[in-house]
């Protein structure tokens, strides 16, 4: 697969701009297309940066370390009053810390079910919820997972994850204490949890999400470990502003910023993956959650 330092940056940006749904595939690549570098079309730049699920499994299904299982749970307000996730339990008697994982702009697709996988074997009891479930669940492919996300009311499809996180949080297999990560939009759904649940969570990880508005902090009570990508110029800017919201309301918070990534940079799934910021980011966040979760 083609490393970043291969790909044009050019091609990067156009790709940014179709991942989170301002230009259609087809204009993202005709672009590209366009654009000749070293005398050839960067068309098989932007080739290379749609995600190959199947190469980037790094936990198996049948993983002896963990169990997991497609469930359902009511959901009061969302889209259809009813979700779907994928909760995946640590092999064990339990009780275990919960880990709620939030997608991307495009459902439930193989990497998240891989990142949830993966947060089971660190031992968490996780759940991955799939925001398209109530209009028939992630369609197989991105390109359809992200228009279908996009034509959900979002006040719903933010109350489906707000249930999501309380449905796991009261599991019977839970210790009761509740942490949340996410990625691009489920970075951004991550903190808009720690403001809607108050004192029901108790850790946050946001993978290069949006901020909240700076009003909203005070009712932030979850301690927080706000990751970003070193370039990401449209996130990044939001942090001076929310950084001096969580100083002024005293909100516990660690920021890492890992120089040389670009956005979305811990999936495996495209060349924008960082393999050593991306290890790097999620032991931090195993060690982070066993820190908080862990215990009463």
């Amino acid at each position: 697969m083609p490393t970043e330092q291969k790909i044009d940056s050019r091609v990067f940006d156009l790709y940014d701009e179709y991942c989170h749904g301002r230009i259609t595939r087809r204009e993202f690549l005709n672009r590209a297309a366009a654009l000749t570098i070293g005398g050839v079309s960067a068309l098989w730049m932007a080739q290379a940066l749609l995600p190959r699920y199947a190469e980037a499994q790094t936990i198996s299904f049948t993983d002896p370390r963990m169990t997991g299982s497609y469930v359902e749970y009511p959901s009061p307000g969302g889209t259809s009053g009813t979700m779907r996730g994928y909760l995946v339990r640590p092999t064990g008697e339990g009780p275990f810390p919960a880990v709620l994982v939030i997608h991307e702009n495009r459902g439930l697709n193989p990497y998240i079910e891989d990142v949830a996988r993966r947060a089971a074997v660190a031992g968490f009891l996780t759940l991955a919820p799939d925001g398209l479930s109530p209009v028939g669940g992630y369609p197989g492919n991105d390109d359809d997972g992200r228009t279908a996300q996009r034509n959900l009311d979002p006040e719903k499809l933010d109350q489906d994850m707000i249930n999501s996180a309380r449905y796991l949080k009261t599991h019977e297999l839970s210790n009761g204490r509740l942490g949340a990560t996410g990625f691009c939009w489920g970075g951004g759904m991550t903190n808009r949890l720690a403001v809607e649940l108050g004192t029901d969570l108790d850790a946050g990880v946001p993978f290069y999400g949006a901020s909240v508005p700076s009003d909203d902090v005070s009712k932030i009570e979850a301690v927080l470990m706000i990751i970003y990508a070193g370039t990401d110029p449209r996130i990044n800017a939001m942090w001076p502003e929310y950084e001096a919201a969580l100083l002024a309301n005293d909100v516990k918070y660690e920021m890492h910023m890992f120089e040389g990534t670009l956005h979305g940079f811990h999936n495996n799934s495209t060349p924008r993956y960082n393999e050593t910021g991306a290890a790097l980011a999620w032991n931090k966040t195993v060690g982070f959650f066993r820190k908080h979760l862990v215990g009463g």
